[in-house]
C-alpha cells in the first residue's frame, strides 16, 4: 500500500502545480485593479498610498467618535464627526490632484462614509438620550443607519447618470452634521436628560435619515468656481464667517447644516407651487 496513490490526491498535486505566479498572487493579500489603457488591460497590483491615509484617518475620526460616546464624552464625539468630515472632503480632492483615484479607493471610501456619517452619529446620539426611549430610540437611531447605507449605494450607481449639479436625497455628511451638531448644542447646555430633548433628538435622527433616501434635490455646489478671481470683501467675509464659527462652533455649524437640510424640502415646496400656478 505504500506505493500506491490515490488518484484524487494526484489531481490534488497536479493542480496546484500548474497555478501560475499571477494567479497565486491573486489568492493572497495583494490588491489587483484591471483597467483599459489605450486599448489594453493593464493590471496594476497595490494601492495608492496618500488619499487611502485620508480616508484611513477619517475612519479612525468615526471610530473615535464612537469609543468617545460611550464614554460620555459628547463633545469629542461630535467634534471627531466633524473632522471626519473634513477628512473625507479632503481625501477625494488628493485623489484627483495626484492623479491617484482607484475603484479600491472608491469603495473603500464609501464603508468609510458608512461608518463616519451613519453609524457613528447614530450611536452617539443613542448614547445620549436615545437608550431612554427603550424600543423607539433603537428604531429612530437604525432609521439614520439604514438610511446613510441606501443613501450611499444610490450615489454609487447613479455617478455619471444624475445632473452633478444637485445631490438626490440629503448627502450623508451633511446629515451627520446635523445630528453631530445637536449632541455638541445639548452637551454644552446639559439639555439631554429632558424627555422633551430626547424626542426632539429622535424626530431628527429619523427625519435626516428619512431625507437621505428622499428623491428631494440638494444643491451640490459643484459648479462654483474657485478659481476666478473675486473682489477683495469676498476675503473679509471669509475671515467673518471663520470668526463667527470660532466664536460658536456648535451652534453655528447646527444651524447652518440644519439651513442646508431644510432648503431641499423648501425648493421642492416652491417648484411644486410654481407648477401649480403655471398648470
Amino acid at each position: 500500500m505504500s506505493d500506491h496513490r490515490d488518484s484524487s490526491e494526484e489531481d490534488v498535486v497536479d493542480s496546484k502545480s500548474q497555478v501560475s505566479p499571477s494567479h497565486v498572487d491573486e489568492l493572497g493579500a495583494e490588491v489587483i485593479e484591471e483597467e483599459v489603457v489605450g486599448g489594453s488591460l493593464i493590471r496594476k497590483k497595490g494601492v495608492y498610498l496618500l488619499p487611502n491615509l485620508f480616508t484611513t484617518a477619517s475612519l479612525f475620526s468615526a471610530f473615535y467618535a464612537i469609543v468617545a460616546g460611550m464614554n460620555s464624552d459628547f463633545d469629542k464625539a461630535a467634534i471627531a464627526i466633524f473632522i471626519s468630515m473634513i477628512l473625507d472632503g479632503l481625501d477625494g480632492r488628493v485623489a484627483r490632484m495626484t492623479n491617484t483615484q482607484s475603484k479600491f479607493g472608491e469603495q473603500y471610501d464609501s464603508l468609510a462614509d458608512m461608518v463616519a456619517f451613519g453609524v457613528a452619529p447614530a450611536l452617539v446620539a443613542f448614547s445620549l438620550n436615545l437608550n431612554t426611549l427603550g424600543n423607539l430610540g433603537w428604531i429612530g437611531t437604525f432609521i439614520l443607519v439604514v438610511g446613510a447605507a441606501l443613501r450611499l449605494a444610490r450615489f454609487n450607481t447613479q455617478i455619471g447618470s444624475v445632473d452633478s449639479r444637485f445631490f438626490v436625497g440629503l448627502p450623508s455628511p451633511a446629515a451627520a452634521g446635523v445630528v453631530a451638531g445637536l449632541v455638541w448644542i445639548y452637551h454644552i447646555h446639559a439639555v439631554a436628560d429632558s424627555t422633551f430633548a430626547s424626542l426632539l433628538m429622535l424626530f431628527i435622527v429619523a427625519g435626516v435619515g428619512i431625507l437621505m433616501v428622499s428623491n428631494i434635490r440638494y444643491y451640490s455646489f459643484k459648479d462654483l468656481d474657485l478659481k476666478r478671481r473675486v473682489p477683495f470683501t469676498a476675503i473679509l467675509i471669509v475671515v467673518l464667517i471663520i470668526s463667527v464659527v470660532a466664536y460658536d462652533p456648535a451652534t453655528v455649524l447646527l444651524i447652518s447644516f440644519l439651513i442646508y437640510a431644510m432648503s431641499g424640502p423648501f425648493q421642492a415646496v416652491l417648484r411644486k407651487g410654481r407648477s401649480t400656478k403655471e398648470g
